[in-house]
C-alpha cells in the first residue's frame, strides 16, 4: 500500500487530474462498450452514457470509475503525474456523444448505427486505456492549442 501524500485533492482540485484516473475511466467505458456488443445488450450503452453524463455535469464524485480510481486504486498505487484535466474532460464529452448517439439510435430503431457507434467507443477507449494515448485529448490539444494537453499519457 502506498503512503504517498496526494499533491491534488481529487474532489476539489478539478483543474488537474492524476494521469491514471482517465485511464481507469477509459478501461471502464471500453470494457462496458465491448460487453454491450458481445452480449447484444443496448441497455449497457445507455448506462455508460448516463454515467458519463453524470460525471461531466455533477463532477467526479458521481463518476463511478473516478471513485474507484481515487478511493480504491490510487491509495494502493500512489498518485501518478498530474496533468491538465481539460483534455480528458473533452474526451469524455466525445464518448458521451457517441454513447448518447448510440442510445438514441437504438431507440429510433437503427441498431446498425448504434452498434457502429458503440464499437467505435469500445475500440478507442480500450486503445487509450492500454496505450496511454488519448485520442480525444489530442483532438482537444489540436483544436484549442493546449501544448500541455497534447502530451500522450505514459506510464
Amino acid at each position: 500500500m502506498s503512503t504517498t501524500t496526494r499533491l491534488a485533492d481529487p474532489w476539489t482540485d478539478l483543474d488537474v487530474i492524476d494521469r491514471n484516473g482517465p485511464r481507469t475511466n477509459q478501461a471502464f467505458v471500453g470494457l462496458g462498450a465491448t460487453l454491450a456488443v458481445v452480449l447484444d445488450q443496448p441497455w449497457i450503452v445507455a448506462v455508460l452514457a448516463l454515467q458519463l453524463a453524470l460525471g461531466l455535469t455533477l463532477g467526479r464524485k458521481w463518476c463511478l470509475p473516478c471513485r474507484f480510481w481515487f478511493q480504491v486504486l490510487q491509495p494502493r498505487f500512489g498518485e501518478g503525474p498530474l496533468e491538465d484535466s481539460r483534455a480528458p474532460r473533452f474526451a469524455n464529452r466525445i464518448a458521451l456523444g457517441f454513447t448518447g448517439g448510440a442510445t438514441l439510435a437504438f431507440l429510433a430503431g437503427m441498431p446498425s448505427v448504434a452498434w457502429a457507434l458503440t464499437g467505435t467507443v469500445a475500440a478507442v477507449a480500450l486503445f487509450s486505456a492500454i496505450s496511454g494515448f488519448c485520442i480525444g485529448c489530442v483532438i482537444y490539444a489540436r483544436i484549442w492549442g493546449c501544448e500541455t494537453c497534447a502530451v500522450p499519457q505514459r506510464g
